[in-house]
């Protein structure tokens, strides 16, 4: 049976990345992301691919995309005009949030403002109570008002969060039977968010609304110019949690692609770690706007029912816009390519989150940009061939990359170009390094014994660096790196998970409603699974549980099987031994102290077979080279002439000493003086650190 033809499409901040799945082999292509029209770049990027592989739109068996579009609406407060209807007395919830502080003593902590302003929250009269009961009607009179004052406004979305909703959806399902008649998409939290916490879950609902009919719009222009362009596949989503869900779905719930590039990223780099049999991970993912860490443990990427967007304080939890969906846990920093760097008032280099996107881009672009940008840097520093940039589509002009840096950096710090380059690139590597370490310390983990694996197109550039200064000894380029999340999504399953709030404390364990609870939420995910495929299903079961008191929990996996009065031990030991390996111990000796389940998760997906294996290697005889440029190694602190191989021309075994910069049309590998670089037998390459073993 011939494999079927895929195709992957990576909308980002600064590039569109493209990987095509053919015959055996992956064609790629990175085109410049269109902010006006982004599929646009998805259909350019699409006939780069599909020329290469001498193959037609109507070829394709399959389109799966992401976009950080929904993410970025969101940041830049580009969404539509939403009305927020909740219950009385919780119309400032989104605004108040919680009374944790996460810099106690900054009496000037600046949050993000909440999506939607409080002359447009509305609230009703009405109660549902904290075990489902109803305990004041719907005011449905208030609400036929309300439709009208909607209308008249001109809204253009709505998002409705009642108190309790997540135990009983009567109340918000009567408000949008009644809202409907204005014509306009309404999200209720019961089914974009039915967990408990009320501002995590109206924060999460307001947001799908504000972002739903712009990612709506552009869902159906994407499909319909496929269509016209004699496309006959269908086009899946992968969602924040790195599965793939059908268009219908991803435009209802938008908020579940608000991590779908990242994602794609960690699912390949998931890949790249069980065909080399590599239990502990962590990924490196630069592309032109961010960068991001990801944990991955046993072949699989760290999950989490909640993250944050727009974070004021670059790594401080709580000081972003909570979104309550289940995702591939990461530590996502301004810190890209297009990263733009400046100077602070204290005289401290700084880079980023501003990014200088496609449009106009960096100043070496010459597309209007002027200030520098971590691109810059790398152009001036020698790590990028300006003639070769993007497999030559774009032209670097080394000399605007000098301007720009000297008159915003190097001018202010009595710095020439070069050195103030090294600064710019010192401060963004240290940044990522930070990040790389609070992401490890808030998972209670030591990554120096991980090995690394760095893709997008400026990840490459940088790894080296950031092993030196986190003691990591080993780090991996796989083939297709500079579009590594596109490729990704060629690999991620038909998956959703379904979450339910229903709390139930052990000593009053009741297996019937257990197994009632856990039918539905395996109908709810196999009904999205099923749209994408046939293919036989498996399910991850997990109890999130505390002590009861306490205020956060943590998750359970579960047996896929009914439950029986008896699994009540087998639950308390399971969470005993889960706090343990988190907290150093389990509580014990405690009178009265009782443990509950607080929220439960069904996660399904297709089966997929394990890749083949392949093992390391540390290479043999030294490779021969040609070519050579001076590029400025930051641990001797000087230019080195450095061997310049491209990576077509590397056999597997082969080993280049460091300092060395292996080029390829997507991304280059800066081989810093303390490492050398192998080829393995699948093409991907191995930085090893001069002295360390396999």
């Amino acid at each position: 049976m011939t494999a079927p033809i895929r195709l992957g499409a990576d909308i980002g901040g600064t590039f569109t990345d493209i990987a095509l799945e053919c015959r055996g082999r992956i064609y790629s292509t990175k085109v410049l992301t269109n902010y006006t029209a982004p599929e646009q770049a998805i259909l350019d990027g699409i006939d780069v691919v599909l020329a290469e592989a001498q193959i037609t739109l109507a070829d394709l068996d399959i389109v799966i995309h992401g976009t950080t579009l929904a993410t970025n609406a969101l940041i830049e407060r580009r969404g539509a005009k939403t009305a927020f209807v909740t219950t009385e007395g919780f119309r400032d919830t989104i605004e108040m949030r919680t009374e944790n502080r996460f810099a106690q003593y900054d009496l000037n902590m600046v949050l993000p403002k909440p999506l939607i302003p409080r002359e447009h929250r509305f609230a009703i009269k009405g109660r549902i109570g904290a075990h489902g009961q109803k305990l004041a009607a719907l005011d449905e009179t208030a609400l036929e008002t309300l439709a009208d004052h909607i209308t008249a406004e001109g809204f253009v979305a709505i998002a409705i969060g009642f108190i309790h909703s997540y135990m009983n959806p009567a109340h918000e399902r009567r408000a949008r039977e009644i809202l409907t008649r204005c014509g306009l998409p309404i999200s209720i939290s019961a089914e974009v968010s039915p967990q408990m916490r009320e501002f995590e879950r109206f924060n999460t609902v307001c947001a799908n609304a504000y972002v739903r009919p712009q990612m709506a719009d552009y869902l159906t222009r994407l499909q319909a110019r496929l269509k016209d362009l004699g496309a006959r596949c269908p086009v899946f989503m992968i969602h924040s949690g790195g599965g793939l869900i059908s268009v219908e779905t991803a435009a209802e719930f938008p908020v579940r692609l608000v991590e779908s590039g990242p994602a794609g990223g960690a699912i390949f780099a998931a890949d790249v770690a069980q065909k080399f049999g590599l239990p502990k991970v962590v990924s490196y993912d630069m592309g032109g706007t961010t960068a991001k860490i990801c944990l991955i443990e046993d072949y699989a990427p760290k999950t989490a029912r909640t993250f944050e967007v727009a974070r004021t304080y670059r790594f401080a939890k709580g000081s972003g816009m909570p979104i309550s969906i289940p995702v591939i846990e990461m530590i996502e920093i301004g810190a890209g390519g297009g990263s733009l760097a400046w100077v602070d008032a204290m005289g401290r280099i700084q880079t980023g989150p501003e990014s200088a996107g496609s449009e106009p881009g960096p100043a070496c672009y010459q597309r209007g940009g002027v200030r520098p940008a971590i691109t810059d840097a790398d152009l001036v520093l020698g790590k990028l061939d300006a003639d070769n940039f993007a497999g030559g589509a774009i032209r670097l002009s080394t000399d605007a990359a000098s301007a720009a840096i000297a008159r915003d950096v190097g001018s202010k710090l009595h710095l020439n170009a070069t050195s103030a380059a090294f600064g710019i690139c010192e401060v963004v590597d240290e940044n990522m390094a930070n990040a790389a370490r609070v992401h490890a310390v808030e998972n209670g983990k030591d990554i120096s014994d991980n090995v690394m694996i760095a893709f997008g197109g400026a990840a490459p550039l940088h790894a080296a660096r950031l092993c030196e200064k986190l003691g990591i000894d080993q780090c991996l380029i796989p083939v297709g790196a500079g579009v590594g999340s596109a490729i990704g999504f060629l690999k991620a399953p038909f998956g959703y998970e379904a979450l339910a709030s229903n709390i139930l404390p052990l000593s009053g364990f009741d297996a019937a409603k257990v197994n009632t609870l856990i039918a539905g939420l395996k109908a709810t995910a196999t009904g999205f699974v099923r749209a994408g495929t046939a293919a036989p299903i498996q399910y991850e079961i997990t109890a999130f549980m505390r002590y009861v008191g306490q205020g956060w929990e943590i998750p359970v996996a579960l047996p896929d099987r009914d439950f029986t009065a008896a699994d009540a031990e087998m639950l308390r030991s399971n969470f005993c031994e889960n706090y343990a390996r988190f907290f150093g111990r389990a509580i014990e000796g405690l009178e009265g102290l009782q443990i509950e389940i607080v929220t439960w998760s069904l996660k399904a997906q297709d089966q997929r077979a394990k890749p083949d294996q392949i093992a390391l290697t540390s290479g043999g005889a030294r490779a021969a080279h040609k070519l050579s440029r001076a590029v400025f190694d930051p641990s001797r602190g000087e230019f080195m002439q450095t061997a310049i191989i491209d990576r077509s021309h590397l056999t597997p075994g082969a080993r280049i000493i460091g300092p060395a910069v292996i080029v390829e049309r997507e991304t280059s590998t800066v081989v810093t003086a303390p490492f050398d670089v192998v080829m393995q037998s699948d093409g991907s390459l191995l930085l090893i650190r001069k002295g360390a073993t396999i």
